[in-house]
């Protein structure tokens, strides 16, 4: 190997740094895999009994499962813009899904290329401005992915999928070619093959399950409609708390939304589901044949979940469960506590500081979120009393008329028991998660509850300050 070589990035060759000398080899890597609103129930490894997710779950049984752990906001842009800078929105500054990342955001890449690493990101990141490669030294996003088509076969694929936010769910009539994540995962594997040498950081960022619900017909033919198991949806659900959830879901044609049409959306969204996973098998073989498993901390999450059909809703924008959690798997290169989970309260902000200590790296000092890595040797660990996230409101995807954009954000503050959802303009919701895991009856009136209330409106205000 020559000690200059060459990545490919956004059609250019960059240099980058001199290859390391052998016996630097073993330093350990981090491999990020990443999807794009993966509910986090929607997983084999979490208990699901429909949703096929075998690569996943081979993860989950080398590493440690996370069965509590929230982004810092529901919606792709701001979650990302906090996974990869430790920070939440209201101060990194990307708030909502027009907001591009500054570029003086200090982020994990530029962390990890300060010590030596090459870095790379390949597949969505969403940075808005692209042109922004905030510390990543290989970049491949959807303008390469759509060179490799020519003109007619991205008006093929347009009209095979649909819109992004549709709820349709169908087979796709196009071959694996035609789907980003397939040339994510291919080139993916290159770069492992390609710096199989040096110590790496490698954002592998998918775009499913994220609608359209089109997936390949293999992935959509492994689930029958008629025998999926139907989310929980009562008559008056929505009705007790934040009215813009309501109008969201009714003016989307969500609420009303037919059991057999919910059946035919279940089957496209888990489809996606299993085509993601066996993108992200296609690199961890790699990562495995290459023995690079050996000296590799391998994460898998989700920028948000996925309400699919829950509440009478789907996409995210909201605080409930299924939108504000996420999956959380980290394997170490020892496979310490292999198959284990724990259910300590995480927040994806503490991802930065945890995967700089499993590297050997002490964390910047600046980061508000906390490192969890004593949770992966079994040692002690202070743990938090909540996780917090914030929703802005955002243009053209929340209500037609966009009577929220500009008002305060929705603050979460969720305990081991309670979870308050908090608008210091509009009707807040507070949930007995003890008595009432679904999230179906908001308890915030009850006369018992009002010094809870108080307690975590004070922790809503302060988090939003800090």
């Amino acid at each position: 190997m020559n000690r200059r070589e060459f990545v490919r990035t956004a059609g250019t060759a960059t240099v980058v740094a001199p290859a390391v000398l052998r016996g630097q080899t073993r330093r350990t890597n981090l491999l990020f895999l990443m999807s794009d609103q993966h509910q986090r129930e929607a997983s084999g490894c979490y208990g699901s009994r429909e949703v096929m997710t075998p690569n996943i779950d081979r993860i989950a049984s080398r590493g440690v499962r996370f069965d509590r752990a929230y982004c810092q906001a529901p919606v792709c842009v701001p979650s990302r813009g906090s996974i990869i800078t430790g920070q939440y929105a209201h101060t990194h500054g990307a708030k909502i899904l027009a907001d591009a990342l500054p570029d003086e955001a200090s982020t994990v890449a530029h962390y990890f290329r300060e010590r030596g690493y090459v870095t790379g990101a390949i597949g969505k990141m969403h940075f808005v401005d692209e042109s922004r490669r905030h510390g990543f030294d290989h970049r491949l996003y959807e303008a390469d992915f759509q060179r490799t088509l020519s003109p007619q076969e991205r008006e093929r694929l347009r009209k095979d999928q649909g819109g992004a936010g549709g709820i349709d769910g169908r087979p796709s009539e196009l071959s694996a070619r035609f789907f980003q994540d397939n040339y994510y995962a291919e080139e993916t594997v290159n770069f492992l093959r390609e710096n199989r040498n040096r110590p790496f950081c490698l954002w592998s960022s998918f775009l499913m399950p994220h609608t359209p619900l089109v997936p390949m017909r293999e992935y959509y033919n492994r689930y029958d409609p008629a025998k999926l198991t139907l989310p929980n949806r009562p008559a008056a659900d929505l009705k007790g708390g934040f009215e813009g959830h309501l109008i969201r879901a009714k003016e989307r044609g969500w609420y009303g939304q037919t059991e057999a049409s919910l059946r035919r959306s279940l089957a496209g969204y888990y489809g996606n589901v299993s085509q993601m996973d066996a993108c992200v098998g296609r690199v961890y073989d790699t990562l495995c044949e290459l023995g690079l498993d050996k000296n590799t901390v391998v994460v898998y999450t989700s920028d948000h979940g996925e309400m699919a059909g829950a509440h009478r809703m789907w996409t995210k924008h909201n605080m409930f469960e299924q939108s504000v959690a996420v999956p959380l798997i980290v394997s170490l290169p020892d496979r310490a506590l292999s198959g284990t989970h724990r259910s300590e309260l995480i927040e994806q902000i503490d991802l930065f500081p945890t995967l700089a200590g499993l590297c050997g790296h002490t964390a910047p000092k600046n980061l508000p979120g906390r490192t969890f890595a004593p949770l992966l040797r079994n040692r002690r660990y202070s743990q938090r009393e909540f996780a917090y996230s914030e929703y802005y409101f955002c243009h053209n995807v929340f209500t037609r008329d966009d009577r929220y954009v500009g008002k305060p954000p929705i603050l979460m503050v969720r305990t081991d028991r309670w979870k308050l959802n908090f608008l210091d303009w509009g009707r807040s919701e507070l949930f007995d998660l003890q008595s009432d895991p679904g999230e179906f009856r908001n308890c915030i009136d009850d006369s018992g509850n009002a010094g809870i209330v108080s307690e975590l409106q004070a922790i809503a205000r302060r988090m939003l300050a800090s």
